[in-house]
């Protein structure tokens, strides 16, 4: 696809730049599209404007239909969604399948908000007044959506604005535009009104940054890194805008002496090595009781070992594809090489895959880290796990919370007392027990300090999609 989406048509861009996109499992190109410009985010916000005043009058019911039609179009493609997220992202087909079907739900779930727009009524301190608190539309909302869930998230930003009576400008990431794309000819096909949903890929330094900073969008809505997020706040300042951020997270698993250690291994390598370990909440640092950390790691040992990995096109009974470009590859051969050279011992993998063409990096474990290492204060995001022990519940808790990052946490214990002091002690968005991280679509999924600002899904995600009227509504006693 050589043309951006805007206005309900394929247009050209002003540039004449294309990214190229590859499958990260074999290096191939499979299809390449426009690299945009500001004056392509002028032109699409101007639309998506024009087309947010007409759409904010329209009833809930009639926005939140648009939701269903959504989700059901992409039900009944589902297997091309599939085969293209694996062919342009590199998960395996298992975790595909969960992606899409997740996002079908998402569109059926976020619909219901189109009749649940709740306000409120306070009494006045005056006589004869009332008090009117309104939630409306907050108007144009830019999207900037990461590589890791092109689709999910994608419709995290796209459906419950529509369904708040907003128009969306999207820009995915240059990793994965054509899962976008295809979302584009769908809404096409439904015939959503022009300017609704507008596409503009290329940079996040022009267009991610002209988005951000657009005097016409009301909040821009962003996931990927601290430092792309940090940027886009900045730009988004400019015009005093809202900013709903999820960005890095350095996700700690405390495994006490009271575990299931069978179980705490199995859910803790899910948590790993699902998307080759490129999510956020994933399990990226790894603290266990000193009385059973042998126990624990001779197992992890031998599971993380057994952890099947290839092309997911070609096997689909792979337990984990390639990391997304060769640049993260880069990245995590460096931050395990780094946690060798400060005395942490490899025990399982350690190296890039060099038998085969893709982006393969080999199932991780990384035992005698300390908590001051990089390796346990920096993102990873690649399926490596660092190791450490600790003495004490006190401890742990502290070294937990001792992160610039605070997304998600986890405790694996059969013990109440330690579960209860993890859930109300740990700093973060989300606390899972004796599971893997994967978040509900009727929660809350948030972080905090550098992990972000706002939050996605549930009400109270959908809340940042809404703006807030007060009315004071004075009456006459006297007029019969």
């Amino acid at each position: 696809m050589n043309k951006l989406y805007i206005n309900g048509d394929w247009v050209e861009s002003t540039s004449n730049e294309i990214i190229t996109v590859l499958n990260p499992a074999t290096e191939e190109v499979i299809g390449e599209v426009p690299k945009g410009t500001k004056e392509d985010v002028d032109r699409a916000v101007d639309g998506a404007f024009t087309a947010q005043k007409k759409w904010a009058k329209e009833s809930g019911a009639t926005r939140a239909e648009v939701a269903r039609k959504i989700g059901e179009a992409i039900e009944r493609d589902k297997e091309e969604w599939i085969r293209l997220l694996v062919q342009e992202q590199g998960k395996t087909m298992a975790y595909a399948r969960g992606e899409i079907d997740k996002s079908i739900q998402y569109c059926h779930y976020m619909a219901g908000f189109g009749l649940r727009m709740e306000g409120d009524t306070l009494p006045s301190e005056r006589e004869n007044e009332m008090l009117l608190v309104l939630k409306k539309p907050i108007g144009v909302v830019g999207g900037i959506v990461p590589w890791n869930f092109p689709v999910f998230v994608m419709l995290r930003k796209v459906i419950p604005p529509l369904v708040a009576g907003c128009s969306v400008v999207i820009k995915p990431s240059t990793e994965t535009p054509l899962t976008a794309y295809k979302f584009a000819e769908l809404v096409h096909e439904l015939g959503l009104a022009p300017g609704l949903f507008q596409l503009v890929p290329g940079s996040g330094s022009e267009v991610g940054n002209a988005i951000a900073a657009h005097e016409k969008v009301s909040l821009v809505t962003m996931t990927g890194s601290f430092p792309a997020g940090s940027k886009v706040m900045e730009a988004a300042a400019t015009n005093v805008k809202k900013v709903n951020l999820e960005l890095g997270g350095k996700a700690p698993v405390i495994v006490t002496q009271n575990a299931d250690i069978d179980e705490a291994v199995e859910h803790i390598v899910q948590s790993r090595i699902v998307n080759t370990g490129q999510v956020c909440t994933n399990a990226e640092r790894v603290y266990v009781q000193e009385s059973v950390i042998d126990t624990f790691n001779e197992k992890m040992a031998e599971r993380m070992k057994a952890v099947k990995y290839g092309d997911p096109l070609k096997d689909s009974s792979v337990e984990m594809g390639p990391l997304i470009s060769q640049d993260q590859l880069d990245d995590v051969v460096s931050a395990v090489q780094e946690a060798k050279e400060e005395g942490a011992t490899i025990v399982v993998g350690g190296q890039a895959v060099t038998d085969r063409k893709g982006f393969f990096f080999e199932p991780t474990v990384i035992t005698n880290a300390k908590h001051e290492m990089k390796i346990m204060t920096e993102e990873i995001f690649g399926p490596v796990l660092p190791i450490t022990s600790y003495e004490t519940l006190d401890q742990v808790i502290d070294w937990a919370n001792d992160s610039e990052y605070g997304l998600s946490s986890s405790i694996f214990t059969n013990d109440y007392n330690e579960m209860m002091r993890a859930i109300n002690e740990l700093n973060f968005g989300e606390v899972y027990v004796n599971r893997e991280h994967d978040e509900a679509i009727h929660g809350y999924h948030a972080g905090w300090r550098k992990s972000g600002v706002g939050g996605a899904d549930g009400k109270y995600g959908f809340e940042d999609y809404l703006a807030t009227t007060v009315a004071y509504l004075q009456y006459d006693r006297t007029k019969q």
